[in-house]
């Protein structure tokens, strides 16, 4: 009576009882099958070393060569039969191994755990998502270069607290981009060099007694060298920590990217159009061109930052070595992963379609009294005013050009001499926005010549 109360609470999908709900709980080959080229790469690395130190025959180690060849070519085929009731990807892979070449394939996991073959696989996993998450922010990066290349010396208004601030340069603009992107990629390569060291041969957390060759696994995987001890091989995870951390900054980068596009292209701006490839149209407004690319790239921020926080929460409480919970570090990793290549993709696409409104951009560089700091510096300068005192006098400029209705370049010479009588008819030499990015041509600067200098630096480290 028990077990029926028991199977009608766990519903018609459990309707098995504790069994299937076992199966459904531990099983992972529902995501993990991703992993089955590194699992196969792994187990050949693993052969070869273990014929090579006399631990299996020349001939086991070239049957499950060959096997191993055959499963992955029905893996990659879409033939092979994943099965439940094998849990994971390396059962999968091991039974079809011994369905096809019989005994030698039992030979094949000696010497090693699936703890061990588990965190290699996985590493090789995300060591490839850093190398595509490389190509794909030089691939961004350099699609920005050619539109701050466009535009190195086309004027545009810059910002602080979305309010017009200083006129600066579309050129500039798209740089400062390639600088936090360019931190992205620094921060990829330096996860990839930490994380390249091999956890193959820790077994299942205390090593092996067989005479394995660890350092020869991990040239034959690309890596740098063997993990240097095995409780730690086969319990650490910040690898795919710090994939998760770099990808959620880069994320953050595109989004505040993404965000600047949907203000940009509105309307209300007209800073940038987007092409028709990365836009929708409305099913009832004709008019509209939606920015539904920049939009979704916005959003993939949250499942990466998810993905993040849930692999740190798994991890934050684990003793030492492997615990079943860290089964569950996988899915977030991938959904993040595809979800950063994506939005890497998306962006790339946008950023080279995009034409920026030279005109608008323009018109807009010179509204909002964006060359009051110039007027400042001006009677810093040449009067030789204190600099709070200059500031003074410019908010009064401002304030008389605001209550006119006009900008700083409006008003008389007569109108600022009221104010201060030491300016003179030079200071309208700084007053326009061309004579004011000009001028910045300090290290980091707005001037189209700061900015094509290092638009040719950034060409030459990307090569």
């Amino acid at each position: 009576m028990a077990d029926r109360t028991s199977n009608q609470m766990w519903g018609g999908r459990f309707a098995a009882g504790p069994d299937a709900i076992m199966e459904a709980i531990n099983a992972s080959i529902g995501f993990d099958r991703r992993m089955a080229a590194q699992d196969i790469a792994g187990s050949r690395a693993h052969a070869a070393m273990l014929a090579a130190t006399g631990v299996i025959s020349d001939s086991d180690a070239e049957a499950i060569r060959e096997g191993l060849l055959t499963v992955l070519s029905e893996i990659e085929g879409g033939t092979f039969a994943f099965s439940t009731a094998l849990e994971d990807i390396h059962m999968n892979v091991e039974a079809r191994l011994k369905a096809l070449i019989g005994e030698p394939a039992g030979r094949l996991h000696t010497g090693r755990s699936r703890n061990d073959q588990v965190a290699t696989d996985f590493r090789l996993w995300v060591r490839d998502q850093l190398d595509a998450a490389e190509r794909g922010l030089i691939a961004l990066m350099r699609g920005l270069l050619a539109q701050a290349g466009a535009g190195a010396d086309w004027v545009m208004p810059g910002f602080t607290h979305l309010q017009t601030a200083q006129p600066v340069t579309w050129g500039h603009h798209m740089m400062a981009y390639v600088e936090m992107f360019g931190r992205d990629l620094s921060r990829m390569r330096d996860a990839r060099a930490r994380m390249n060291e091999c956890p193959l041969g820790a077994a299942a957390l205390a090593g092996t007694s067989f005479p394995i060759d660890r350092d020869m696994t991990a040239a034959a995987l690309g890596f740098d060298r063997p993990c240097a001890n095995s409780l730690d091989a086969v319990s650490d995870r910040d690898f795919a920590l710090e994939f998760l951390g770099a990808a959620s900054i880069c994320a953050m980068h595109l989004s505040r990217f993404a965000e600047e596009l949907v203000i940009w292209s509105s309307a209300q701006f007209r800073f940038v159009a987007l092409s028709d490839r990365f836009s929708t149209g409305s099913s009832i407004m004709p008019q509209k061109k939606n920015p539904d690319a920049a939009e979704l790239i916005r959003a993939k921020v949250g499942r990466i930052f998810g993905a993040n926080t849930a692999l740190m929460l798994v991890m934050k409480g684990l003793p030492l070595a492997y615990s079943k919970d860290m089964q569950e570090d996988k899915e977030q990793v991938f959904d993040a992963a595809d979800a950063l290549m994506l939005a890497l993709a998306a962006m790339e696409g946008m950023v080279r379609d995009m034409s920026a409104n030279r005109a608008a951009l323009a018109a807009a560089a010179g509204a909002g009294f964006s060359t009051a700091t110039d007027l400042a510096d001006w009677l810093v300068r040449v009067p030789g005013l204190p600099f709070r005192e200059a500031h003074h006098v410019t908010g009064t400029l401002v304030a008389m050009a605001e209550s006119r209705g006009c900008d700083l370049p409006e008003l008389s010479l007569a109108d600022m001499q009221s104010v201060h009588g030491a300016i003179t008819a030079d200071v309208f030499g700084v007053l326009g926005v061309e004579n004011s990015v000009g001028s910045r041509q300090s290290f980091g600067g707005t001037a189209p010549v700061r900015v094509r200098e290092q638009i040719g630096i950034w060409e030459a480290r990307l090569g």
